[in-house]
């Protein structure tokens, strides 16, 4: 049997981290084919890892795999790598392969790229020295910026399906409200969302501390990355507004992992935060599906690879039917 057995030290974004360790079946991949030097074109099928470059000194490192249209990006969360799409943490009867990005690419062209500063889940779990490091507090701006030069440097034609998980869902947000040309779809991942603060009232200062010091080592280490969570909002809501395409949103039922020593009293204002977030992110377009991943943390795609997998089918099902 598959064990379940939380990552206990990275697990990042809209709350806590809980990094994978020695759990069954869980792992960081192999690194594919692909060119070892910094690329300025992707191949528009077949596999690819490698770095691409963006320009200005730097380098993103960027997946592929599988062919077809829309692109499928995936966008993990706070402080994640791309390994969160490539391994999965599953019990009966949810079956426990394929991932979400090798799934995804039986039947779309698919890519995930590392966000510089990000966690690998490797055996310790480090920082990624993949993609070039960028130092100080991260704008949802810059990171959006990030994206669009790299799948702009990538030739990865758009339009894109954005599929975002937790403050993954953010960025992926804000790049569709600024590049709607661009968008054919989102898909939120147990999302983020911009009606938090309110919901949290006195305790946001210490939810904000918790998300960018999440318990790990790692969060120590030079180029940790840390995001501007009331920035991100501003810049949201002073965007335009979300094109008019298909969105899916997947929800968690089960409690975040929490590192030891977090207050009782903010994880509970969390919980009880969370599904008025998702409930929030249904009503960006019309009928918008929301799946329910029961018995699932906030590692939806991790613990519920066939229900994410199934969820990117149906928005690219939907976008097929746009006029």
């Amino acid at each position: 049997m598959h064990r379940r057995n939380p990552f206990l030290a990275c697990r990042a974004a809209a709350a806590v981290l809980a990094c994978v360790s020695g759990v069954s079946g869980c792992h960081a991949p192999a690194a594919g084919p692909g060119a070892p030097a910094a690329s300025s074109s992707v191949p528009s099928s077949g596999d690819f890892s490698g770095p691409v470059d963006i320009g200005g000194g730097r380098r993103i490192h960027l997946s592929c795999k599988g062919s077809g249209r829309p692109t499928v990006i995936l966008e993990s969360g706070l402080h994640d790598s791309s390994d969160t799409w490539t391994f999965t943490d599953t019990r009966p009867p949810v079956p426990k392969s394929p991932a979400v990005f090798p799934g995804v690419a039986a039947f779309a062209r698919v890519c995930t790229y590392d966000r510089p500063g990000t966690v690998r889940y490797s055996d310790p779990p480090a920082l990624t020295t993949r993609s070039t490091p960028v130092g100080g507090t991260r704008s949802l701006t810059a990171m959006a910026d990030d994206l669009d030069r790299l799948l702009t440097a990538a030739h990865l034609p758009a339009p894109y399906l954005l599929v975002g998980h937790s403050y993954g869902g953010m960025i992926t947000r804000l790049y569709a409200q600024r590049n709607p040309h661009k968008t054919a779809g989102l898909v939120f991942v147990d999302a983020f969302g911009t009606d938090m603060r309110p919901l949290f009232g006195a305790q946001w200062p210490a939810y904000l501390k918790l998300l960018d010091s999440p318990g790990t080592p790692l969060a120590a280490q030079r180029g940790f990355e840390t995001v501007d969570v009331d920035g991100a909002v501003a810049a949201i809501e002073a965007a335009g507004p979300l094109p008019a395409v298909p969105l899916v949103v997947l929800s968690k039922t089960e409690p975040f992992a929490a590192p030891p020593g977090a207050p009782k009293a903010l994880l509970d204002t969390l919980e009880r935060a969370w599904p008025v977030v998702q409930r929030s992110l249904v009503r960006l377009g019309p009928q918008t599906p929301q799946y329910l991943a029961t018995g699932s943390d906030h590692y939806v795609q991790v613990h519920d690879p066939d229900l994410t997998i199934g969820a990117v089918r149906l928005a690219v099902g939907r976008i097929g039917t746009r006029p």
